[in-house]
């Protein structure tokens, strides 16, 4: 029996399918934490979160179990020992499952009981629920070990406490979401303390995965709700916790309480994480986007600055006779204050040919919107003939709300290989636009520079997509201040047209929003990933079918 513990907590990225890489590395982080009694690592670690179909894949699960033992042979040195998420097959089926490796074995593993199945995830589809699981006895100590969503109910924990548990200690994949950490420490962690009396560690990795980002934020919580350590968010790092007995209850020591960003910025920090860890593990050498003067391009040319360095970010100006003098200006100086390279290529050559090609065709009726569409697809053609040429990623740079409306046009503002602005809803723009012209994001420091990325007029001028005369996107909208509320009342919180006039908003005006957000889902399903900021976003979490009579009035 042991009457003292040193835990390590590998806060850490990953490499979704790269095993060999992922075992690597944390053979490297223990090498660092020989100081401790054992060292735990995130949710599924060793392969990567989330796998999704991967890990279907036979070959991949005996590569996990190949690593696995690898892994374990390691600990035969007498150093700490390991607390690995993994997968394993067992009678056929899958489980998420953490395993004690110890002494040059696997002496322990136990598997996830609750698993997510809405919003980001699908792990039903995937994995086994296990049973309720018993506490790992480790020198002495009872250690229960409640994988990520086996937390967010009381059945796990409270049998792990019945069974004699005296640690909990909970090794997470957790996305970001805004708020989230608030839920994660009072609305779960919290609650599970209170219910089981136990102290607990919560344990997220860092990093981007596609869509999703992992902020990190770990903590430990002792018994009486004090927080004893809070690691930083954004950022990987390697705590060594200490724990005594005191009356036969477990405590950690106080530690480091890093805090935590903020809102609006963890939302560009997330931004920022997301968009650099997609470019680097697709191995693109930069991205190239166009700049159009307006708020939309500025804060995505931001993000890509602060996430890549301007080094590796391209902006170009595509401009044709309804371009205004001040989109011109706003676009120079915004390629100035960040530092990229920037090009003007017109598209009124194009536009000419395009309207020479298509005039036997199109004679007798007025031009429209298909004109307005032709130009924006010029400008996606363009785009994308430089990516194909130098290899850069082209960046997206739509809305929230744009996209839920339909107000883009597929195949030219909606061309790309990611977007950071996809989860943001344009109010929520103007925020981090504010934010980041009078602050650095601790993401963007080495790369973004200090001081105004933007020039203030990019804020305060009237959107406009800029396709014909005078145009604004008022003339096709309602004021954002008004749409924004109405589309996070339909997509996040699927209220219905006559529950959102209650909340005080015209029923025709929201009967047409309603209309527009259905119509459009077979645009966003042609639109590229994007970082997820909310609850709702499109894609992982909001699966709509695109042919679709429902509506609420």
């Amino acid at each position: 029996m042991t009457d003292k513990l040193v835990i390590a907590l590998a806060q850490m990225t990953q490499s979704v399918g790269d095993l060999s890489a992922n075992a690597d590395a944390m053979l490297e982080w223990r090498a660092r934490a020989m100081e401790a009694d054992l060292i735990v690592y995130p949710e599924l670690q060793l392969i990567g979160y989330p796998p999704e179909d991967l890990v279907l894949k036979p070959a991949l699960v005996d590569r996990a179990n190949h690593e696995l033992d690898r892994l374990a042979q390691a600990t035969a040195d007498g150093g700490p020992a390991m607390l690995v998420g993994t997968v394993v097959a067992s009678q056929g089926v899958l489980f998420n499952v953490v395993a004690l490796l110890e002494n040059g074995a696997v002496t322990a593993i136990r598997q996830k009981r609750e698993l997510p199945n809405y919003g980001t995830f699908d792990e039903k589809r995937l994995f086994a629920p296990g049973p309720l699981p018993a506490p790992i006895e480790f020198r002495g100590v009872r250690i229960g070990v409640p994988i990520c969503e086996d937390i967010w109910f009381p059945f796990v924990t409270a049998h792990l406490r019945a069974e004699g548990a005296e640690i909990l200690i909970s090794p997470n994949g957790s996305p970001f979401e805004v708020d989230k950490d608030d839920r994660r420490i009072n609305a779960v962690a919290g609650t599970r303390v209170r219910e089981t009396g136990l102290p607990l560690v919560y344990l997220n990795r860092v990093g981007g995965q596609d869509e999703l980002v992992f902020d990190g934020a770990s903590f430990v919580m002792n018994g009486d709700l004090s927080l004893a350590h809070q690691l930083p968010d954004w950022e990987e790092a390697l705590v060594l916790t200490h724990w005594e007995k005191w009356e036969g209850q477990w405590v950690c020591l106080p530690g480091e309480r890093h805090a935590l960003d903020d809102r609006p910025a963890d939302i560009y920090n997330a931004m920022v994480l997301g968009l650099r860890d997609y470019v680097n593990g697709n191995r693109f050498p930069g991205v190239v986007l166009g700049l159009s003067g307006g708020i939309d391009s500025a804060l995505s040319a931001a993000v890509a600055v602060d996430a890549l360095g301007a080094d590796r970010v391209w902006c170009v100006m595509m401009p044709s006779r309804f371009t205004s003098r001040e989109s011109l200006d706003d676009a120079i100086e915004c390629a100035r204050l960040l530092g990229v390279r920037y090009d003007s290529i017109p598209i009124e050559p194009a536009v000419e040919a395009f309207d020479a090609m298509l005039a036997d065709v199109f004679a007798g009726r007025q031009r429209d919107l298909t004109e307005e569409n032709i130009q924006s697809r010029i400008r996606g053609v363009t785009l994308m003939g430089l990516s194909n040429k130098f290899g850069h990623m082209l960046l997206t740079t739509g809305n929230k709300s744009e996209m839920s409306v339909g107000y883009a046009t597929i195949y030219g503002d909606m061309a790309g290989g990611y977007s950071v602005l996809k989860d943001a809803y344009k109010t929520t723009v103007f925020d981090l636009c504010r934010w980041r012209n009078e602050n650095v994001p601790s993401l963007g420091e080495g790369f973004g520079p200090h001081g105004p990325v933007m020039p203030e007029r990019v804020i305060t001028k009237p959107p406009s997509a800029e396709l014909r005369d005078n145009q604004k996107d008022e003339d096709s909208l309602p004021p954002y201040e008004v749409l924004d509320p109405i589309l996070y009342g339909l997509v996040e919180e699927e209220l219905s047209v006559e529950q959102l006039v209650a909340r005080g908003f015209e029923r025709d005006t929201v009967a047409r929003i309603e209309r527009l957000l259905y119509v459009a889902e077979y645009k966003r399903r042609q639109s590229p990933p994007g970082v997820k900021l909310g609850i709702r976003n499109f894609g992982r979490d909001r699966r709509y079918p695109i042919t679709n009579a429902f509506r609420t009035l």
